[in-house]
């Protein structure tokens, strides 16, 4: 029916946090428009708990879930991507890999609610907070006429939307 799929790749240091919860929200509200991967420069090997506490809610399949390195998505037989976005602030100052495709690249920051100190309650509350920080970004994402529009405007809808308030 004339719609395209969007192969986009998220990134961040570790890959526990922030990008697989943008992974899986990608794939939840993207309803076929993206299919979303996650990877990070120094993936910890491990999905945070809370992170996957909220992903559950939003019914998506969290088994699938698994931390790791970039290099997978830059090696022969890795899937074209179109988008690949950063989602902390180290990932965006590394130098990446080459990226099957010539991707259009952006930074969306985020805090890390990993990084809370606190009770139980304050880093559950943090990771509530990001998570739907990256959710109101994503729903705007999913908006886009994206396949209406040529790279270069691509880019620039996609870097405004890293710049608007996640609040």
């Amino acid at each position: 029916m004339g719609y395209r799929t969007f192969n986009v790749l998220i990134l961040c240091t570790g890959n526990s946090t922030r990008s697989i919860m943008a992974e899986a929200l990608f794939n939840t509200m993207g309803h076929g428009m993206f299919k979303a991967y996650s990877a990070g420069s120094a993936p910890t090997g491990v999905v945070n708990r809370f992170a996957i506490e909220e992903i559950k809610k939003t019914g998506y399949p969290v088994e699938k879930l698994r931390s790791k390195s970039w290099d997978e998505f830059s090696q022969p037989g890795a899937p074209e991507m179109d988008f690949v976005i950063t989602v902390c602030d180290n990932a965006s100052r590394e130098t990446c890999p080459i990226w099957h495709g010539n991707p259009v690249t952006a930074h969306w920051a985020f805090e890390d609610p990993a990084a809370v100190n606190g009770s139980f309650e304050e880093k559950k509350e943090a990771f509530k907070r990001v998570f739907l920080q990256i959710r109101n970004r994503i729903d705007l994402i999913t908006q886009l006429p994206l396949a209406h529009l040529d790279k270069m405007s691509q880019k620039h809808a996609i870097d405004e939307i890293g710049k608007k308030s996640t609040s």
